[in-house]
């Protein structure tokens, strides 16, 4: 029986878990990342539910607890500074102390990387350019040069996938943008800060400083309301920088020394809120996964683990199904209403953490207090365990 040839595009997260589950089904898997080695950094991401499961399967899951962040106190600030409330964070986002985990991205895609580098054929600092597909399979032009054919081609490679691009046309059906934009970046701690964060509040804008365990360095972000994507500053630093200093001029509390961090800082990462909603995954012989695919937005705290999720689900469907177009409609089907149950998770008016007028501000204080006096018992956790993993 011929082994089947995959090529995933996108070497974050849910790319090198996809690879990982293929490789152990006895596919050919190639994965190929335009950045030129795996990617380290970035925010701290939340583990939970369902996903929980997936990286115990995968037996990393003893790696991630050491690497836990255990974040205990998230505060919130009015504009003039001064504390509106102080709560655990699994009040907010449903988790479960002693179960759900915090790590640092870096530190989950290391270990990602840990389980497949020794029988995934890696391509860093290349990309796909074009894509051409026949009933044989797909003929795949890379960046770099080369040419190859696959039986597949899976896109996990982000927000803005190149691959969805190529098999599904431009990103403008699919973006739904949810009206925010954010700059993050890092900043030294000066503060004292340790496995906490701090979070300030006017009406359409807001400004965090978040400790990811007790480290000599601080994540920084700066989120605001526009009605419309600053579509003129996508590819253009200073005009991002120039945006969000405008946006935050006269902002009290530690905003503009944030400001005057953001001018200098080496690691700004522009963008802005949304999710990406598809009426199918698939194309032909390419089909996307996490991100690409349905990216819930940071509001949800559930992209990462939509991809881990989302890759179990499509390896064991193409597992099942040697037919990719019966793997595909397997993997949608049993995979879309977890997915669409965890994007509903966003939330909107009076839930909101970052809310645009007075009224709507006033009511998710009232909101947080309300939290912060409330037995973990009684609250609602939101669904983030709501699938059955098939069996590995």
């Amino acid at each position: 029986m011929n082994v089947r040839t995959v090529l995933i595009s996108g070497a974050s997260i849910a790319g090198p878990a996809l690879a990982f589950w293929l490789q152990r089904y006895g596919f050919a898997v190639t994965l190929v990342e335009k950045s030129g080695s795996p990617r380290t950094g970035g925010y701290p991401i939340d583990i939970r539910g369902t996903a929980l499961e997936v990286v115990r399967r995968m037996g990393i899951l003893p790696r991630l607890r050491a690497a836990h962040v255990d974040t205990r106190r998230m505060t919130f600030l009015d504009a003039d500074g001064i504390e509106v409330a102080s709560l655990d964070p699994r009040a907010l986002d449903g988790g479960v102390a002693g179960q759900d985990l915090e790590v640092r991205r870096g530190d989950l895609a290391t270990a990602l990387h840990a389980g497949i580098r020794d029988d995934v054929e890696l391509l860093f600092g290349d990309s796909i350019d074009t894509l051409h597909q026949s009933e044989h399979g797909v003929d795949v032009a890379f960046r770099g040069g080369g040419r190859r054919t696959f039986d597949l081609v899976i896109g996990a490679d982000g927000l803005h996938s190149h691959t969805r691009r190529l098999a599904f046309g431009p990103e403008e059906p699919f973006h739904h943008y949810l009206g925010y934009c954010f700059a993050g970046f890092t900043v030294p701690n000066t503060f004292g800060l340790a496995h906490e964060g701090v979070l300030w509040s006017t009406p359409g804008r807001a400004a965090a400083l978040y400790a990811a365990g007790d480290s000599d360095e601080l994540h920084a972000l700066l989120t605001f309301a526009r009605p419309q994507p600053p579509h003129s500053a996508f590819r253009d630093p200073r005009a991002q920088r120039d945006l969000v200093a405008g946006v935050f001029a006269g902002a009290g509390w530690e905003v503009p020394g944030m400001l005057a961090a953001m001018r200098d800082a080496d690691d700004l990462f522009f963008d802005v809120v949304s999710q990406i909603r598809m009426p199918r995954w698939s194309a032909g012989r390419v089909a996307l996964v996490g991100d690409a695919a349905y990216a819930p937005s940071f509001l949800t705290g559930q992209g990462s683990s939509l991809a881990l999720v989302g890759a179990y689900m499509l390896a064991a469907s193409l597992a099942a199904h040697p037919d990719h177009a019966a793997a595909f409609a397997a993997y949608e089907r049993d995979t879309r209403p977890f997915v669409t149950e965890n994007q509903a998770q966003v939330g909107t008016g009076d839930a909101a953490l970052f809310p645009t007028t007075p009224e709507a501000l006033e009511r998710r204080n009232t909101m947080l207090r309300t939290l912060a006096t409330t037995p973990a018992a009684a609250r609602e956790r939101p669904a983030h365990s709501s699938l059955t993993l098939p069996a590995a």
